[in-house]
């Protein structure tokens, strides 16, 4: 068995707006040595932080290829800027972007043999952005449970709604007409929309996704200002965020994976498939936003599917 080699880190991150030193915190899985090209892990929210992702270690053990996670600037182990909250300016893309950048040159990954990019949730929308500027280095591209736009992803949202009981969606719409997310009308309606569309492991919710709804409950600052006082209530900084006209330009073989009932809903994958050059989809039946916790048998199917594609050789088709 290949030996687990852990490391941790921190990479300074200078932002010119903030007065005051900040960092990515990072954890790596495996050899940056061993002639394999690493996997950068990012995660969703924004603002959950890696740890939920963390099953994608098993990519060392039984692939070979080093992993990469980091907890994104304003959350987890990173530096947190609270008093940025509600600041729609800061709290763009380009934070992100330059940040990955950042990492990246930290580690020094753009030299041979390169690396590979994983995205979840807003870490696929993070990377499909990042991959339409051809950075130096990429090699594959994953793509999990993505959005190709907010618009898109509000649509898909509203698809979903509807489906709810009609008291779920009265409470919905009592709670955005007046501001106020705290019923318990409302709270059943989200969870339920939770266990049907964004986890649906059972028991609900599975100790992998802990940390995350942790991080999110505990510093509200990202997600808040990026997305919304609700998942199911976008209105932040990401509302008008779309990368579709940028597709065309990636190109890194790219697989785009959500499942049948995920919140990433099919509507948001197309222009992925439709525009990315070198592209496969799948969509696991039966499965939600956080598909690679659900079950025993899904994340291993999910596993080898990502592995399975990040060590096709180069001549291969994505």
């Amino acid at each position: 068995m290949t030996e687990i080699q852990v490391q941790e880190g921190k990479a300074p991150f200078k932002i010119p707006s903030i007065g005051e030193p900040c960092f990515t915190y990072y954890k790596i899985i495996g050899n940056l040595s061993s002639g394999a090209p690493p996997v950068i892990v990012a995660h969703g929210g924004p603002g959950a932080g890696h740890e939920y992702l963390l099953t994608f270690a098993d990519l060392w053990r039984e692939y070979g290829l080093p992993v990469i996670f980091y907890d994104q600037i304003g959350c987890a182990s990173s530096t947190h800027l609270p008093h940025t909250a509600g600041d729609r300016t800061f709290w763009q893309e380009q934070l992100f972007q330059d940040e990955l950048d950042n990492l990246i040159d930290h580690l020094d990954l753009r030299r041979d043999p390169g690396f590979h990019f994983f995205g979840q949730s807003w870490g696929g929308m993070l990377g499909a952005a990042f991959a339409t500027r051809q950075p130096q280095g990429l090699r594959r591209l994953v793509l999990a449970s993505a959005l190709a736009s907010k618009e898109l992803a509000t649509r898909g949202t509203r698809l979903l709604r509807d489906q709810m009981p009609p008291e779920m969606r009265q409470a919905l719409d009592d709670a955005e007409e007046r501001g106020e997310y705290d019923s318990p009308a409302y709270k059943e309606a989200l969870d339920f929309y939770f266990r049907k569309h964004v986890c649906r492991a059972d028991p609900f919710p599975p100790a992998e996704l802990l940390p995350a709804l942790k991080h999110l409950s505990e510093d509200t600052t990202v997600y808040r200002t990026m997305n919304g006082p609700s998942p199911l209530t976008p209105d932040g900084s990401l509302d008008k965020w779309t990368v579709i006209s940028r597709l065309p330009k990636i190109t890194a073989p790219t697989l785009v994976y959500n499942g049948e009932y995920d919140t990433s809903h099919d509507i948001a994958q197309v222009p992925f498939f439709e525009l990315i050059p070198r592209v496969r989809w799948i969509t696991f039946p039966g499965a939600g936003h956080m598909c690679h916790l659900e079950g025993t048998e899904l994340p291993k199917r999910i596993l080898k599917v990502v592995g399975e594609f990040l060590t096709q050789r180069e001549a291969d088709h994505a």
